[in-house]
């Protein structure tokens, strides 16, 4: 979605809101699980005092598997988007402040990259995930399992002493 910020950049006090649905299903984060939802975006541009600032909500439904046990999880997500806007900058190593060069701003690529800043690091089904048994490899959520970790074989002569001593 392109916006026109001439008037915003010329007039204080000026404000522009906006509210759509952008959509993310080609944006390759997780090729196994897109995006489950459009992006609902809703926010507004405004000039308070000669600064523009950007501040927008974005809520979506994403899809990725569980960290731990490989568990299709779907989690609704909420990210917001807060940046303030100029037309020029006097230290070109600013990170901190949007540039934009002509006053007609596409808002869904600045959208598009804090949402896939801000999506989490590690998806878990639950918080409590107990994954999968590194031997058997059974979901330890719903079961648990009888394997025992194997001996080391240079430890394998130890482990025999241990068991002829039981005897």
């Amino acid at each position: 979605m392109f916006i026109e910020l001439e008037p915003i950049f010329n007039n204080i006090g000026e404000k522009l809101e906006f509210d759509y649905d952008l959509d993310l299903s080609d944006v390759d984060v997780c090729t196994l699980y897109p995006f489950a939802t459009p992006v609902k975006v809703k926010g507004s541009v405004f000039n308070k005092a000669g600064i523009v600032q950007l501040v927008a909500d974005t809520a979506f439904t994403y899809s990725a598997p569980c960290d731990r046990c490989a568990q299709h999880t779907e989690k609704n997500l909420s990210i917001p988007v807060d940046h303030v806007l100029v037309t020029s900058l006097n230290d070109e190593e600013n990170d901190e402040l949007i540039l934009v060069e002509s006053l007609r701003f596409n808002l869904d690529e600045l959208v598009t990259e804090d949402i896939l800043l801000g999506l989490p690091t590690r998806h878990l089904c639950k918080e409590d995930c107990k994954g999968v048994c590194q031997y058997c490899g059974k979901n330890l959520n719903y079961d648990s399992c009888s394997c025992s970790a194997p001996i080391d074989p240079r430890l394998a002569a130890l482990q025999q002493l241990l068991n002829n001593n039981d005897e």
